[in-house]
């Protein structure tokens, strides 16, 4: 997991991502600041921790097609000032290789630093299983959800789900980042709505390889 600091004209904004090669972290494009710090191989926000790597940006690559007003394409990728070096605590996420859909029903996992309550931050990174829905759950209370483009996740009758500050951590269904936190409705009820990771492959695959020769070692 990464942590990632951003500065937005609110403030200080906390969002997750996750590492999907040794110079990209993959994130929510609601992520984007005019300052982005990258912390990773982190577990704890306020202890010193040997396995931390902060690693600068050199460029925020939102989707070009992202819409602030209904959040579609929120998805980003942050190329870094140079490559990461893996350990036990810093690893790549794999992602799918191809379009494929998840089963109502299906057990994936998120974790984040977001918000555990009203106003209670976590300190130490959090873990929740969570299930995949029918589109229709998410399709009666957002407007603007696509099944196409998006996943709704988390069971309506569980208090369970993701939170303010969760924004842009994998979805990860058998080992495979199949969605990034985008959002959900004002007090953290279930289902919250995911960017579905295989419908942007495409554009994964094209931004990475452009700008692959323009990372230091």
């Amino acid at each position: 997991m990464a942590y990632i600091q951003t500065l937005t004209p609110a403030g200080l904004t906390i969002c997750g991502g996750f590492l999907v090669r040794e110079d990209f972290v993959m994130t929510a494009a609601r992520c984007l600041g005019s300052q982005i710090n990258v912390i990773l191989g982190i577990h704890s926000v306020t202890a010193s921790e040997w396995t931390q790597q902060r690693i600068p940006v050199l460029r925020p690559i939102p989707h070009p097609r992202y819409n602030q007003r209904n959040n579609r394409n929120d998805i980003m990728l942050l190329q870094l000032a140079y490559r990461v070096r893996q350990n036990e605590a810093v690893r790549l996420v794999a992602l799918p290789q191809t379009e494929e859909m998840l089963s109502p029903g299906t057990q994936c996992t998120v974790a984040g630093w977001g918000l555990t309550g009203q106003n209670r931050r976590a300190i130490t990174l959090q873990e929740v299983q969570l299930t995949i829905q029918r589109d229709g759950e998410c399709h009666s209370r957002f407007d603007f959800y696509t099944g196409q483009k998006q996943i709704c996740v988390g069971d309506p009758r569980e208090r369970k789900s993701t939170f303010l500050g969760d924004s842009g951590g994998p979805l990860v269904c058998s080992n495979v980042a199949q969605g990034i936190v985008s959002y959900g409705d004002r007090v953290g009820t279930p289902p919250a709505v995911f960017t579905r990771i295989s419908s942007f492959l495409p554009w994964i695959r094209r931004t990475m390889r452009r700008f692959q020769e323009r990372t230091p070692e």
